[in-house]
């Protein structure tokens, strides 16, 4: 099983290499969505990793693959300029899933 990551950057990109991890860099949402195409259907990819910011390009397109996909799994990572604000991220999913604002 490997894992795939969607980043934003290159820097974050390179790290990830260096770690044995493959993935591609996007700036726009039509090539986040085509990498995600190609990571979905290469049944390897047991993880897929997006930077925060990556993600970010097209919410609501990642949040559809987090819901409706079994494999691989999704997830999001910090990259080289830190999380985007952990509190805000907490408070929106919790209002969009059970429509309670806190």
């Amino acid at each position: 099983m490997k894992m795939f990551l969607i980043s934003d950057n290159i820097d974050t990109q390179i790290g990830m290499r260096l770690a044995g991890v493959d993935g591609v860099v996007v700036h726009d949402a039509d090539a986040l969505k085509d990498a995600c195409r190609a990571a979905i259907a290469d049944r390897d990819n047991g993880i897929l990793m997006f930077t925060e910011r990556a993600a970010a390009i097209d919410r609501a397109y990642v949040n559809e693959l987090k819901i409706t996909l079994h494999t691989p799994l999704i997830i999001e990572i910090p990259d080289r300029h830190g999380s985007i604000d952990i509190a805000d991220s907490i408070n929106t999913l919790v209002q969009e899933s059970i429509g309670l604002k806190l």
